[in-house]
């Protein structure tokens, strides 16, 4: 029997066989994000489930919820930990469980998607996910979250100094808030459930998204100007909490491996096809759409990575190690 939860597709959402046509309930993972379950991030976690729930039949059960129905990331991130939700995906607070993951926050880092599965494979699983352990979590899989570029309401963002005095909200990374410091911006980390009013009401100016974020939140629907920066590549990433994730069965543990494996090529590739479509979209709502100067963007980040250099041990390496692997 599947269950339809809040709008999500059926066939997602598979229930526990009752006692009755069982002798044993099945075993149950949950799946949350707090993402809009029409941004990518929630498919991305929609076709985690229901692929996982595929490969482990019906011996086991994956419930699925989006848009923060259990919690935003922070929430979820405390109940992984907890064991009430198996699997999440964090994506820029992640910064906030080992400061080195600061490196997907350095301005124009990540050059492409194929960069960024090479930077997974060397550094986030090896050095990375390590680190994550010593905070009580399990980083499965790096997935797409995108480029983030700057929406506002005020005027388009070609250089830095187009950004002074904005109120921008960012995520509650401390990266990047000092980025956009350091652009003239007047910065905000705000929950990302709290964003649309934020913007429609006038108390943020603007915001900094991928684009797949952007539209699955309709943010095209409260803001003017949509300028394309891409100044950070910001991934999202599959987690588990460490408790739970040693618990598994080795049948369980194998299914999860080879479902993130499948799910973060599927979803690089869709971020990719996305962004010229997504980019027509928001202009037929109406949005003006410019080209950033990066070159400006970039001159204007250097105090960035020399923070990350001093304040991050190893951070220069780190940085080094990740450019050399755009090659």
């Amino acid at each position: 029997m599947t269950t339809l939860r809040n709008g999500v597709s059926a066939g997602l959402l598979v229930c526990a066989m009752s006692v009755a046509s069982a002798p044993v309930l099945a075993d149950t993972y949950i799946v949350a994000v707090g993402a809009a379950s029409n941004s990518l991030q929630g498919r991305s976690a929609a076709k985690f489930a229901e692929d996982l729930q595929a490969e482990l039949g019906d011996a086991h059960t994956v419930e699925f919820y989006a848009d923060g129905q259990l919690g935003d990331e922070k929430e979820l991130m405390q109940k992984l930990r907890l064991g009430t939700v198996q699997f999440t995906l964090i994506s820029s607070i992640m910064t906030n469980v080992a400061p080195e993951f600061a490196l997907f926050d350095m301005p124009f880092l990540v050059q492409d998607r194929t960069h960024l599965k090479a930077i997974d494979a060397e550094i986030v699983q090896n050095e990375l996910a390590p680190k994550a352990e010593e905070a009580g979590l399990k980083v499965l899989s790096t997935w797409e979250n995108g480029f983030r570029q700057i929406t506002n309401n005020t005027r388009p963002i070609n250089t830095p100094e187009d950004l002074k005095g904005l109120k921008i909200r960012t995520p509650s990374s401390e990266w990047r808030v000092s980025m956009f410091k350091e652009w003239g911006a007047n910065p905000t980390p705000m929950s990302f459930s709290e964003v649309f009013v934020a913007l429609q009401t006038g108390t943020m100016d603007g915001q900094e998204n991928p684009l797949t974020n952007i539209t699955g939140a309709n943010f095209q629907e409260v803001q003017k100007y949509l300028s394309l920066t891409g100044h950070v590549y910001s991934p999202t990433y599959l987690t588990a909490g460490l408790g739970t994730w040693n618990d598994l069965p080795d049948d369980v543990k194998g299914a999860v491996t080879t479902v993130a494996a499948s799910v973060q090529d599927w979803s690089l590739a869709q971020g990719e096809a996305a962004d010229n479509d997504l980019v027509d979209k928001v202009k037929a709502a109406g949005m003006e759409i410019n080209q950033a100067d990066k070159q400006a963007f970039i001159a204007a980040s250097a105090p960035v990575y020399a923070a990350f250099a001093s304040q991050i041990e190893g951070g220069d390496a780190l940085v080094s190690r990740a450019q050399a692997l755009a090659d």
